[in-house]
């Protein structure tokens, strides 16, 4: 266990590194830079940006430059408001988790619930509702839902405010986000329970007298887990970084709405951190989501 997480490890290393290259070479080929503006900079207030910033130096040395800032855990400061990039990440990113979090707890509490209804009731009426609702869900994009919630109940009934910033209402944002990896975890938990209760373990447990709530909850839910953790892993890091078209429909201002205001202005060292914490995010992710493989499941072995 303990040879795997290292490898796993010194992987995830190596997978930030080609992110961080992959990113950092690709924004170098992009017209136009951070400091162009609409009213033309001079070229002596040019040169002296991209010195302050070391972009008047060659592209690898710039890469090794930057690399070498993250290792000591300096992100940067951003190239057009010139704030330092980590303190304003984190606290977007609070709002991004808190959202995040929360759309995914309920997307995994209630789909791992209708697919174990669905595959208990198999063919029946529960079933085939919840088959339809998650046909739906799967099949309509999060921004599509964030507008017709948003057109629904915040301008036609006015049951829910429109986002405020100093009194903000979760419940909207939350749905739109969940409603896919819900119905995607439904599917998946169903498919798996069935499997599950086709098994010799559970026939034989049912040979043996065990209660049918201990067969279904303890012995078959189990099993049916893994792939629903598998799914889980990448899922969690990328919704806690908040979906960025959810986040713009109801002007959050998480780090998904960071994210793309760095791409519109070419902030170079934004766009470079936050796409490092959300590899960062991914590859922590799956390592907490292999070791849980363990925790699950104790067949499951590590080479």
């Amino acid at each position: 266990m303990t040879k795997y997480i290292i490898k796993r490890i010194l992987l995830a290393i190596m997978s930030i590194i080609i992110v961080s290259a992959i990113t950092f070479f690709v924004m170098e080929l992009i017209p136009g830079g951070p400091f162009n503006k609409e009213k033309a900079t001079s070229p002596q207030a040019q040169a002296a940006l991209e010195a302050r910033y070391n972009l008047d130096k060659p592209v690898g040395q710039q890469y090794l430059i930057y690399m070498g800032n993250i290792a000591h855990g300096d992100w940067g400061v951003s190239l057009k408001n010139g704030r330092e990039i980590w303190p304003d990440m984190i606290s977007r990113f609070k709002i991004s988790a808190k959202l995040g979090f929360s759309a995914i707890v309920v997307a995994t509490i209630i789909g791992v619930i209708l697919g174990s209804i669905a595959a208990l009731t198999r063919n029946k009426l529960p079933d085939r509702i919840i088959v339809f609702f998650t046909t739906l869900g799967t099949a309509m994009p999060s921004f599509v839902l964030a507008t017709l919630l948003m057109l629904v109940f915040c301008l036609k009934l006015q049951w829910i405010p429109v986002w405020n910033s100093y009194n903000p209402n979760y419940v909207l944002p939350i749905i739109a986000l969940s409603v896919y990896p819900m119905a995607y975890i439904t599917r998946l938990t169903k498919t798996s329970m069935l499997d599950a209760l086709n098994q010799d373990y559970i026939r034989t447990a049912k040979a043996k007298g065990v209660s049918k709530a201990k067969v279904i909850f303890v012995h078959a839910l189990r099993n049916a887990l893994i792939p629903v953790v598998t799914y889980l892993g990448p899922e969690v890091a990328y919704i806690l970084t908040g979906s960025m078209v959810v986040e713009n429909i109801f002007t959050i201002g998480g780090l998904g709405t960071a994210f793309v205001t760095s791409i519109v202005n070419r902030d170079y060292t934004t766009i470079m951190a936050v796409t490092l914490f959300l590899a960062i995010l991914m590859v922590v992710a799956n390592l907490l989501t292999d070791i849980a493989y363990k925790l699950i499941d104790p067949r499951i072995n590590f080479n």
